[in-house]
């Protein structure tokens, strides 16, 4: 099974050529690259946060395998939903699907379906991929759809299944959280609110990033797919995360009057 590229030629370039052009402006493959558990990127049009994502995946290094989680925009059937076998195709080539570390997921965490359709109209972890490829071009992948209806203890246990299903299957992998932060707020607004959530995501605090995000109302789209790699990373004994960059789409439009914000993390 195969899952065509839905968001190409609106999220980022359909074009081959121009997808390369642009990520060889979002990126610096020239940077000293750290050997990480986790990131955490956005997932916005190129054109407004690619700049974010692309420090992020300059930054680290990319293994053979990426278990992505992404959060729903629309709703789904399962909690959790990932696509077990096929490709996931971009214009830069098709990326397999690792299936022994997806079925280990599974086994781990009843909680995880194998539901390929939860994807079909999703762009949050479609437009991680291009950047993946473009570093590591035999990449494969690892999707995983993560509902609103989910609760912490969902989360501590998807985080938790991850941790190990990646030891046992032994994979060198890279987990990635796919979220924006603030949605329609001023600039100023939206920094006040992101910072200290962004706190809690480097305390490495899953259930205290959760909580202030619901305290404080933070428009943080991804927030519970990054709790779940935070207990993940936890789970695989991470010590640190740093934030890479934070931006805001006003500094593309120049109107910081209603803007959404974007934020690029490392967990080592």
């Amino acid at each position: 099974m195969n899952r065509p590229p839905a968001f190409a030629g609106s999220f980022y370039p359909r074009h081959p050529v121009e997808l390369r052009r642009l990520i060889g402006r979002l990126t610096d493959p020239d940077l000293p690259k750290v050997k990480a558990l986790a990131a955490v990127a956005p997932h916005a049009g190129y054109v407004y946060s690619g700049a974010v994502a692309g420090a992020v995946y300059s930054s680290v290094e990319i293994p053979g395998t990426c278990l992505i989680l992404a959060p729903a925009h629309r709703p789904i059937r399962p909690r959790f939903a990932v696509m077990a076998e096929g490709f996931w195709e971009t214009p830069l080539g098709a990326v397999p699907v690792e299936n022994e570390l997806a079925v280990a997921l599974q086994d781990r965490c009843p909680l995880v379906e194998d539901d390929p359709s939860a994807h079909a109209e999703e762009h949050s972890l479609e437009v991680q991929i291009p950047f993946l490829q473009t570093f590591r071009p035999d990449v494969a992948i690892v999707p995983v759809n993560v509902s609103y209806r989910v609760t912490p203890d969902d989360l501590e246990a998807l985080g938790k299944a991850a941790a190990e299903a990646i030891r046992t299957t032994g994979k060198d992998v890279l987990l990635v959280a796919s979220t924006d932060m603030s949605h329609y707020v001023s600039a100023s607004e939206a920094r006040r609110k992101d910072f200290p959530a962004l706190d809690r995501i480097r305390a490495l605090d899953p259930r205290g990033l959760l909580e202030i995000v619901r305290k404080e109302d933070v428009s943080m789209c991804g927030v519970l797919p990054t709790a779940a790699v935070l207990f993940a990373a936890k789970a695989l004994e991470a010590e640190k995360a740093e934030l890479v960059r934070y931006a805001h789409s006003g500094e593309v439009t120049g109107d910081d009057r209603e803007v959404v914000a974007y934020a690029g993390l490392v967990i080592t």
